[in-house]
């Protein structure tokens, strides 16, 4: 059993930016050995798997191997004659992105551990090159997507993120069509910074000011400002540069992963759900402001000592508020009830969302009337 070949991909990588990943990938894989390599992405929507290559069929994420994979996060093997087919995630850093497959001559322990290793290689290696190459993006869309929708993926970080005492993970829908809903963190040191804002109104005039309330947060946050000082930058700038009534609601917080330490600061935005011990403890509240661009003044950030496991879900008013064709309200005890449901199942905090975001969807018959974003951040202890 070799070891993966990254000098060689490396070399190969570094030496055309815009390169055929596929070529990237067959030198990783050559010293294993492992022959065949195919990457799949997952698209915006999290139910398809397409593959980088364009002569291969795209894989559902439903009751596939390779759904399974992208789904759990674990290796899945499949023998064949002389031969095995195996599927291991591909990851950037945390995140998982989608799968990759390879051919190797038997899937022993030693094996998947390896092709585990070239998954993370395969992550890495497509978040340089999207830096560079629309190929990734274009495959992984699949269908066309509005252009809002495409700005606002522009402008988020990866969906999930692990650190040595916390987990973050967001899902936004609908996914090909969203406008003014996003949300942002940032992991500096021991601070696990996060926001959620949704902006006023829809399509292209609601992601304009989504994207000026995001970028002022990440202005201040880079500029060390206090969460009080964060909170009050993305008033400024939405009520410096508008002349109207528009306005973004919004949370802003700052998890010390040390201590588990929670603060946060409210702007006319639904209150999060504190989960414990699997239930829903608590509704977090704090004293709120005016929405962003109204001129709140300074916020009073709420605190909260959190316990190991605890973990917090923020979500935008189009979630609760979906209807059904009859008129009836999706609404917070329904999404704390399925929360729990969805905690006690032990599925990993990406697929939580997708499973919660699928039931907003079905109660409102797939067709949501305002986006819909979940975040949810949890302290896993010192």
């Amino acid at each position: 059993m070799g070891v993966p070949g990254f000098p060689d991909a490396l070399r190969v990588l570094s030496r055309d930016a815009g390169c055929d990943l596929h070529r990237v990938l067959a030198a990783a894989c050559g010293p294993v050995p492992a022959w065949d390599p195919v990457v799949y992405l997952a698209d915006f929507a999290h139910t398809v798997l397409f593959p980088l290559a364009a002569d291969v069929a795209e894989e559902r994420v439903a009751g596939t191997m390779a759904g399974r994979t992208f789904t759990t996060g674990q290796p899945v093997a499949s023998a064949g004659d002389g031969s095995a087919r195996v599927w291991v995630p591909v990851v950037e850093q945390t995140t998982r992105t989608g799968v990759l497959a390879i051919t190797v001559p038997e899937a022993s322990e030693a094996v998947l551990a390896q092709a585990e290793m070239l998954g993370v290689f395969a992550g890495l290696a497509v978040a340089a090159a999207a830096r560079v190459t629309d190929v990734p993006y274009v495959r992984r869309r699949g269908r066309a997507m509005s252009l809002p929708a495409g700005m606002q993926w522009d402008l988020l970080p990866p969906l999930s993120a692990r650190t040595a005492g916390a987990v973050i993970a967001g899902v936004l829908e609908p996914a090909y069509d969203i406008a003014g809903d996003a949300f942002d963190y940032a992991v500096n040191g021991d601070d696990l910074h996060f926001a959620i804002i949704d902006g006023l109104g829809h399509g292209i005039g609601s992601t304009l000011l989504t994207g000026l309330a995001v970028g002022a947060y990440r202005h201040a946050r880079r500029d060390g400002a206090s969460l009080a000082g964060m909170h009050t930058a993305i008033d400024a700038a939405l009520a410096g540069y508008y002349d109207d009534v528009s306005f973004a609601t919004g949370i802003v917080a700052r998890l010390a992963t040390g201590p588990g330490r929670l603060e946060w600061s409210c702007a006319g935005h639904p209150r999060p759900l504190l989960l414990r011990g699997r239930k829903v403890a608590a509704e977090l509240d704090c004293e709120a402001t005016l929405p962003f661009g109204l001129s709140g003044g300074t916020p009073v950030p709420g605190v909260c000592e959190l316990e190991p496991g605890d973990a917090v879900l923020l979500y935008t008013d189009g979630v609760v508020e979906a209807r059904t064709p009859d008129g009836e309200l999706f609404g917070t005890d329904r999404l704390a009830d399925l929360l729990e449901r969805e905690a006690a199942s032990g599925q990993p905090a990406e697929e939580l969302l997708h499973r919660l975001v699928r039931a907003v969807l079905d109660h409102q018959a797939g067709g949501l009337r305002d986006d819909a974003t979940l975040l949810l951040v949890q302290w896993t202890g010192r």
